[in-house]
């Protein structure tokens, strides 16, 4: 028996303390694997994300916004309406995101930060109805930024935690994960793909930052989008994926507004025996042609609804969200070609992509 224990435990010593070795001599080894062991703000029984708070929390503002209303109250002929929503810092120059419903009409707009400073003279560089987020402009220098990986890419499962002042009682963290990616049903526009989570949002983290357990920007959240039944439901949260908001932003930065492509047509997922695509499981052939707009783009290009489109603009239709981005960021009168699937027979026709028309 005690042969046995020595013939198993020299090779497995010696195999230790050789990986002990290559670690110390290893430089990016080592710089990985010593912090995890130092217990340097972890423990096994304590799990913090107080490091990923302190990287974002300083690059989350409050805004204050006033609306004059001249409706008379109690003999006063004006008075003002007062909202309260969070924003994002985006640029150490002072470019802060937010949400559109936080700063709708408002005639002041004023920006604290977590460091007491505040900016009363905010300009509003524009605004994109379609997302419900806003691009705001204060006049600093050296702010604090958001951190920022663009490589990221939010998955379902991920811990997220929400950054803002709900209910202006300061600024408050509240955490959960993505329930879901994707989300498009929740506004009548579908060039707005929100992430759902159940990290809590209130009235005052509208326009917040929604951040990974590094600190990382994942989104902006909303109060904004809620489900259309007037139902008492609690976990189901939703934010603008940094990669739209982004996009908006350069956008809004660039011309004072977001133009987008327009085709004028409602799209499902299908399978290549044409299913519907019901989960992450089936792959993507193409998208199914529903709720054509009479007279829009797509219908005067000879398109009908139950049309399968395996191709656009010479890119295969293999994601959903990834096509309709195309055909938003699509410059207005570009003509696109379009491959299509007919009561089983393969059609070609040219689609001439209008400007999609936004509400106020």
């Amino acid at each position: 028996m005690l042969k046995q224990i020595r013939f198993t435990l020299v090779p497995l010593l010696s195999g230790l303390g050789l990986a002990f070795i290559i670690v110390l001599l290893t430089p990016s080894l080592r710089d990985a694997v010593l912090p995890l062991l130092s217990g340097d703000g972890f423990h096994g029984s304590h799990m913090s994300y107080a490091k990923a708070v302190k990287r974002a929390a300083p690059a989350v503002v409050t805004v204050y916004s006033e609306r004059i209303s001249t409706q008379p109250r109690y003999m006063q002929q004006q008075s003002t309406v007062a909202e309260i929503g969070s924003g994002v810092i985006m640029s150490s120059d002072g470019y802060i995101l937010t949400n559109y419903h936080v700063i709708n009409s408002a005639d002041v707009i004023m920006v604290m930060l977590s460091d007491g400073r505040h900016f009363s003279n905010v300009k509003l560089v524009g605004f994109d109805s379609v997302t419900d987020l806003a691009l705001l402009k204060v006049d600093g220098t050296d702010l604090p930024t958001i951190p920022v990986d663009s490589g990221f890419s939010p998955q379902v499962g991920d811990v997220v935690l929400a950054i803002g002042n709900p209910l202006n009682l300061g600024q408050t963290i509240t955490q959960g994960i993505i329930s879901a990616t994707g989300k498009q049903r929740l506004t009548d526009s579908s060039h707005t793909s929100l992430l759902q989570m159940d990290a809590a949002i209130n009235v005052g983290n509208s326009g917040g930052a929604l951040v990974n357990s590094h600190g990382d920007l994942v989104g902006i959240t909303s109060a904004q989008f809620k489900t259309r039944s007037n139902l008492d439901i609690q976990g189901i949260f939703f934010a603008v994926p940094y990669s739209l908001a982004k996009d908006v932003m350069d956008k809004l930065i660039n011309y004072g507004r977001v133009v987008r492509g327009y085709m004028g047509m409602d799209v499902t997922a299908v399978d290549k025996a044409g299913r519907d695509v019901t989960n992450n499981h089936m792959a993507i052939a193409g998208m199914r042609i529903n709720n054509l707009d009479p007279l829009g783009p797509a219908w005067q290009a000879g398109m009908k609804e139950g049309d399968i489109v395996v191709s656009m603009g010479g890119y295969s239709v293999s994601n959903i969200q990834q096509s309709l981005e195309r055909i938003a960021n699509t410059a207005p009168g570009t003509e696109l070609l379009i491959e299509l699937v007919r009561d089983g027979e393969p059609h070609t026709l040219t689609v001439k992509v209008a400007e999609l028309e936004t509400r106020m």
